[in-house]
């Protein structure tokens, strides 16, 4: 149990024996009442809203009901002192030894330390990248594959049980292009100049696809019509792009539990069943839809589909999972993809591109319809990243196969830079990366900020075994200063970030915490420049360096937990 649900839980026994007392109303939900740390440090170490959320249900004033509050807190015997501020809010001061106790806490457990039993097992299934299987990832797909991935790490130490999935479409025209792109390729290997057609993929990256292919079937379907070759071809190309991703993917340090693919999902007649299901309760019919706003006469007419009632569960339109045609809309196997995930699942997550924000009320109208609301969907919306380089746009297009693909990025700047850095803004805001920038050694640059922070406390026992010396065993804390238990403090807080960063699908918000620990890390360190007895290595004062070291191996620790939930590995040392 974390510092703050300690007190929490302490908070909810006051309340009762207020209720016991007659001083409260039984039944009173408590659900909104907080304890967290104050947004001003000078007020305390802890401030609860207790009296102002209890306040009108219990037909008082908040400031009667904090007197009736605050003094119970203050008899706990970690308290060393309780404020009523304002109308009603409650700020309490903990004891120096609380901290000196925390940080134990903090070294005894470890990589532990964080870890959360919030998810309770639950079952999480994130889906990211679901990348086109039409080429190498490119950096258009970086920003959504760390978010995804460290989303998925985080909800593991917050105690859910994570499945990470990505999506194969492989049953749309954009693959029927690709099979016919690598047939170009299959003749140029077997001889053939050839010239790739406008609308096709010109990237140089299936030139071994259709080396492995000329290779596999020789002449074969050089001059075949293309009803002999497209699927086969299709099967192969889709194959070898897959490999081609996951490669790319784990130079990110990402791996998925499970590959679904839009073919098989059709194959396996799960759209139909997913149909019928929704048929059976009058949420599919056959209809027009209604004509688009600003659409002059002449350039619609009506055409019957087969409509889903989207508007039934929070929708602007209905919306079509089946054309006129017979076959299958987009949203019409998405649907039938979301049924069978939320099947094995508790809640789902999707992490889109931006550009998809307009079919997330769709897809989760269907997911609300085919569960009953039982299985929650969240859809995370990520900007595109903008990547420049020295100021100066980095032009990319996939069109025309000149593009950066992520495996360039990764092995200019990094596996960890690029993770920290896709991290280091909330994913639906716009996003600079700029190669120069990432990889420099400033205060500006948070990747470099918080790894020269670990750095720094791991060089300390790598200084001290050169001097020949070594820590007391049982360091006393109590030398500790109070900016060095305000270190301390904020460490505490570690836990309660990844609590709220889970429930709100943010992980983004690990660093930024991560940086606000490293600045005031750096900042105490700072001050043995201009007086050395202040350094966290003074030689002629073993007990006070033990201290020191102790609170330093904390911040380290919490850095690691840290940097290991975004897929960041922790920096020996700066050279």
């Amino acid at each position: 149990m974390t510092l703050y649900a300690r007190f929490a839980a302490s908070l909810d026994g006051i309340l009762d024996s207020l209720v016991a007392a007659g001083s409260l109303p039984a039944g009173i939900e408590r659900r909104n009442v907080t304890v967290e740390p104050p947004r001003d440090a000078t007020h305390g170490d802890l401030a609860t809203n207790a009296a102002m959320v209890l306040a009108k249900p219990a037909g008082t004033n908040p400031r009667a009901l904090a007197g009736l509050i605050a003094p119970k807190l203050g008899e706990l015997a970690e308290v060393e002192s309780v404020e009523i501020a304002g109308p009603g809010f409650i700020n309490v001061r903990l004891t120096p030894e609380v901290w000196r106790q925390e940080l134990k806490v903090i070294l005894d457990e470890g990589a532990r330390y964080g870890a959360s039993h919030m998810g309770a097992g639950k079952r999480v299934n994130v889906e990211y990248v679901s990348a086109n299987p039409t080429g190498p990832m490119h950096m258009g797909h970086c920003r959504g594959a760390v978010v995804g991935d460290a989303l998925a790490a985080l909800l593991e130490y917050a105690g859910y049980q994570v499945t990470r999935e990505y999506y194969v479409n492989d049953a749309g025209s954009q693959v029927q292009t690709l099979a016919r792109s690598a047939h170009m390729r299959y003749r140029e290997a077997l001889g053939e100049t050839v010239t790739i057609p406008e609308g096709l993929y010109p990237g140089d990256y299936l030139i071994p696809v259709g080396q492995a292919l000329a290779a596999e079937f020789g002449d074969r379907y050089v001059g075949a019509p293309e009803s002999e070759w497209l699927a086969l071809f299709r099967e192969k190309t889709v194959a070898a792009m897959m490999d081609m991703i996951r490669a790319d993917l784990a130079l990110l340090g990402i791996h998925h539990d499970l590959f679904s693919s839009e073919a098989e999902v059709q194959r396996a007649g799960k759209v139909n069943a997913a149909l019928d299901r929704l048929r059976a309760e009058g949420l599919v019919y056959e209809g027009v839809l209604e004509k688009p706003k600003g659409e002059a006469a002449d350039d619609w007419e009506p055409v019957e589909m087969t409509l889903f009632r989207a508007t039934a569960f929070g929708d602007d339109s209905d919306r079509p999972v089946k054309k006129a045609d017979g076959s299958y809309t987009y949203f019409g196997n998405d649907l039938a993809y979301h049924a069978e995930k939320a099947s094995r699942s508790d809640m789902l997550i999707d992490i889109w591109g931006a550009d998809h924000s307009g079919t997330v009320k769709r897809i989760q109208a269907a997911v609300k319809a085919l569960t009953g609301s039982a299985v929650p969907l969240d859809v995370k919306l990520v900007q595109m990243v903008r990547l420049l380089r020295g100021g100066e746009p980095v032009k990319m297009s996939k069109r025309s196969g000149s593009f950066v693909t992520l495996a360039d990025v990764v092995r200019e700047v990094g596996k960890d830079v690029v993770r920290f850095t896709m991290l280091t803004r909330k994913a639906d805001a716009q996003m600079d990366f700029d190669f120069a920038k990432v990889v420099e050694a400033s205060k500006d640059n948070p990747v470099f900020y918080v790894q020269y922070a670990h750095a720094r406390t791991r060089s300390l026992h790598r200084r001290l075994a050169e001097q020949g010396l070594a820590p007391v065993a049982e360091p006393d804390l109590t030398l500790l200063d109070a900016e060095e238990l305000a270190l301390v403090k904020l460490s505490a807080q570690f836990p309660r970030i990844i609590e709220s960063a889970a429930a709100n699908h943010e992980p983004h918000r690990v660093a930024f915490y991560l940086f606000d620990l490293a600045a005031a890390f750096h900042s105490v360190w700072n001050r043995g420049n201009d007086d050395p007895s202040r350094r966290f290595l003074v030689v002629n004062d073993m007990e006070t360096t033990s201290a020191r070291l102790s609170l330093a191996d904390s911040i380290g620790q919490i850095i690691r937990n840290g940097l290991a939930v975004m897929g960041v590995a922790a920096a020996e040392e700066m050279k």
